[in-house]
């Protein structure tokens, strides 16, 4: 496959095999350094890396990304001491991966944790959802900072082509010293080890790796045997097995995010932040060496969780705990939505009768599988909402109250067993399920810390899940009604659109899915569109029009690009032109991220084009009637939709519109810029 960054093309074999290994200054540009710099504090300091990391081009909204590396140096300071600050978010403002680096003789206030100031910055930023080789590189430099050597070369630099020759050379002796120590990976796990620790931090890309880094050189020069294992944004890496602990005098957590204990129990256990496991590395060895630190048993709840954590803002809280419950439900809406639509692909023999879609059995076999996967969209999305607030002990309330919503148990139904009357909360409902159900586990847990510590050990398998599901199970019993009022009345309005307003809620969601490309605007209408599908919504042919509105309209961006670059190829480089092809693929598969490139590149023109051609798409889909069973797919399910070639005209009109404004509102480039003669 291949992923662009900036304006560079990266040929990626399958699942991560690179034919080119990209290498620090491949992210770090001449136009993202500045020598020389003088910011007056902290906040100048962040706008003006801020500003350099836009002249590389890898910034969507630079106001956003300011706010998103704020809001990470607001949960504690990225000023490491010695000189050091490594500011850095991880966000839907950021289009691709990226470095800025200033060097300030004069030195600026970062509230670093040895209180000196910093002379030494970069700023890390790095796309939402993006774990690739770039975070690998990342966080290679965060470990070249670690030598002062090498910072007191950097801080001497005096151009920015020097600065780059320096993290090349570094890099280089870096990479060896990695290779040597992998080569002797299989003889120090046969040895065992003395002490084993996790570092991780909430961005995972700097901190994590750092720490690592200084716990693994301080144990080397005092002898003593260590294993870290990291919790990045690249997954867990150097993993801890079981005989790696079993034979551990104790364990060091260097975390600022939850970190799964289970594994640990009856080891000594000491948990800080993962700044101490930069700063303090030798004390925090020492108290595992010297028994200081508590034996840790298993509390359910498995995780540590600090104050830096703990602080995190409520509105920021609330979308990853809702993220994570989508994340773990699309799954399960993709696979059993495509599943449905085959079968009534394959079912032509029962076209237009009431047996439809399973009236032959290789369509039922579809079907079957297909519906049971699909109903599970509700309970996957609140257990694992309820997980993410409380969680292992969430998981069990989350799912059940899932459940509730999706048939819609009330005390009604408890004195007739009657489930014929009973009316399913739908989406809305879930979404509270999950909520209440992590909220109630949490205050569950709280207050069996009373307990005598001789309960420890039955609260994760006995207490806290028939609490947790009583709790859920009652709460749902009671506001069931009102969700089922809401969710009837929701479905009454849809079913009763007229042609105007359901074209108009076409367009709504069509323009939506090209907002951001894959952010929460893009991702609050596809799943919309899936919950509108939901066999329990009742909403039949209504919710297969919105869900054709929102997929016409997340194809319309990548094809666009595609339409443009081929056919009004001065306003586009080469490199431009030739990533462009792809995005037809891109397009047609309803992958709208395609696009995402060029819209960071220049965001004025592409996002106001996309998002005109994506809503008239929407709207002309609804106008036309076409209908989707499948929640993806793109074109490939075309055999499948209602209307299927108005369909696809619906997204070649909006791709040709978009593709005319794009073309005629970009200038064209001068013949030296494109590669096409005069």
């Amino acid at each position: 496959m291949c992923r662009y960054i900036g304006n560079e093309r990266w040929h990626d074999l399958s699942y991560g095999e690179r034919e080119l290994e990209m290498r620090i200054t491949d992210l770090l540009k001449p136009e993202g350094i500045k020598i020389g710099g003088a910011p007056a504090n902290k906040d100048e300091a962040i706008d003006e890396l801020v500003d350099l990391m836009a002249n590389e081009g890898n910034v969507i909204d630079k106001d956003a990304y300011a706010a998103a590396v704020r809001e990470r140096e607001a949960q504690f300071s990225t000023g490491l001491g010695g000189g050091i600050a490594i500011p850095h978010a991880k966000t839907d403002a950021v289009s691709a991966p990226g470095l800025a680096a200033m060097v300030v003789p004069g030195g600026v206030d970062f509230d670093s944790a040895d209180g000196e100031p910093a002379t030494l910055l970069f700023l890390i930023a790095a796309p939402a959802g993006g774990a690739d080789v770039h975070l690998e590189v990342l966080s290679r430099l965060s470990t070249l900072l670690l030598n002062p050597d090498f910072c007191a070369s950097l801080r001497a630099a005096q151009t920015p082509e020097e600065v780059r020759a320096l993290v090349d050379a570094e890099e280089d002796r870096h990479v060896a010293e990695e290779q040597a120590k992998a080569a002797g990976a299989a003889e120090r796990d046969a040895a065992g080890y003395d002490i084993v620790a996790i570092t991780a931090c909430p961005t995972g890309i700097a901190h994590t790796y750092m720490a690592a880094e200084s716990l693994e050189k301080k144990a080397s020069e005092m002898g003593v045997r260590i294993k870290v294992e990291t919790q990045g944004s690249g997954g867990a890496k150097n993993i801890l097995t079981a005989d790696d602990i079993a034979g551990a005098k104790g364990v060091i957590i260097a975390a600022d995010k939850n970190v799964e204990l289970d594994r640990f129990d009856g080891k000594q256990l000491y948990s800080c932040s993962v700044t101490r496991g930069i700063n303090e590395p030798e004390e925090l060895i020492n108290i595992i060496l010297e028994n200081r630190a508590p034996l840790h048993q298993g509390s359910g709840a498995a995780a540590a969780k600090t104050e830096s954590a703990e602080s995190e803002g409520i509105g920021r809280q609330i979308y990853k705990h809702l993220m994570n419950g989508v994340s773990h439900m699309l799954p399960f809406v993709i696979g059993g939505g495509i599943l449905t639509a085959i079968a009534f692909l394959v079912d032509q023999p029962g076209l237009g009768t009431a047996a439809y879609g399973s009236s032959i059995p290789a369509a039922a076999l579809f079907k079957t599988i297909g519906n049971e996967a699909f109903g599970f969209m509700l309970p996957i999305l609140a257990g694992y909402i309820a997980m993410s607030i409380a969680d292992r002990p969430g998981l069990a309330p989350g799912f059940v109250g899932g459940i509730f919503a999706k048939v819609g148990y009330d005390f009604a139904y408890l004195s007739t067993l009657d489930s014929s009357g009973l009316v399913s909360g739908g989406f809305i409902a879930a979404l509270f399920a999950g909520f209440a159900a992590g909220y109630i586990t949490l205050g569950i847990e709280r207050a069996c810390d009373k307990l005598p510590s001789s309960l420890e050990g039955i609260k994760p398998m006995l207490i806290y899940p028939i609490l947790g599901i009583l709790g859920i199970g009652v709460v749902m019993l009671a506001l069931n009604p009102i969700f089922a009022l809401i969710n009837t009345a929701l479905n009454s309005f849809l079913k009763g659109l007229g042609t105007s307003n359901i074209v108009l809620l076409g367009l709504v969601l069509g323009g939506m899915m090209s907002v951001d490309m894959g952010g929460p605007f893009n991702k609050a209408a596809y799943v919309f569109g899936t919950a509108a599908l939901d066999p329990a919504s009742g909403l039949g042919t209504t919710g297969q029009m919105i869900m054709a509105s929102v997929m016409v309209g997340g194809m319309v961006p990548p094809l666009i690009i595609a339409l443009s670059t081929t056919f009004f190829k001065n306003r586009w480089s080469k490199t431009d032109r030739s990533a462009g092809i792809v995005n037809y693929i891109m397009g047609l598969s309803f992958i709208t991220e395609g696009a995402i490139p060029f819209a960071a590149a220049d965001p004025g023109h592409v996002l106001p084009s996309c998002i005109i051609g994506s809503a008239i798409a929407g709207a002309l889909s609804a106008l036309f009637g076409c209908t989707s069973p499948a929640p993806h797919g793109g074109a490939w399910v075309t055999p499948i939709i209602g209307n299927g070639l108005m369909w696809l005209l619906a997204a070649a009109v909006g791709s040709i519109v978009g593709a005319l404004i794009l073309s005629l509102w970009k200038r064209p480039l001068p013949p030296e810029e494109t590669g096409l003669s005069k």
